[in-house]
């Protein structure tokens, strides 16, 4: 989205748009975490028992860091995670450009503690009039819906 006429032809998405990517996200993201708890395993030599801390941190550690990268890749790379996609999302700068790493980092802890204070980062969105999310505000980023092409 480097273009004046493609900024022009977006519009800020609505929390239901965010809604739905995130069901759509959950599905590669489950894939993920599959994986990343094959690695906890492999790393434990097979002894892997989340009843016991060390094991259980390994596995959030890794679960946190294969979210994270899914995210901040997908952002940094056209600005879209494969649940934006076929909804037209994307994630711009203030500028309607792409966003750097240190943006998508930003982006991302952000929006880890909207979901920590019960989703209120994320409804903020409902009272911002750009429909900005508390990690959109932080990383000085926003989500556009694209119109569809002719």
């Amino acid at each position: 989205m480097n273009s004046i006429s493609e900024r022009t032809t977006a519009a800020p998405a609505h929390l239901g748009w965010r809604l739905i990517t995130a069901t759509y996200d959950l599905f590669p993201l489950l894939a993920l975490w599959f994986f990343a708890t094959l690695a906890a395993l492999a790393l434990t030599g097979g002894a892997l028992d989340v009843h016991r801390l060390g094991h259980k941190l390994l596995v959030q550690a890794l679960v946190l860091a294969v979210t994270a990268a899914y995210f901040i890749v997908s952002w940094m790379r056209g600005g879209q995670t494969v649940g934006m996609k076929p909804w037209r999302l994307r994630v711009v700068g203030a500028d309607g450009g792409a966003i750097d790493l240190k943006r998508a980092l930003l982006r991302f802890a952000v929006a880890l503690v909207s979901l920590v204070a019960l989703g209120l980062g994320f409804l903020w969105c409902l009272v911002d009039r750009e429909r900005r999310a508390w990690h959109d505000i932080a990383a000085g980023t926003l989500l556009v819906r694209l119109e569809k092409n002719p």
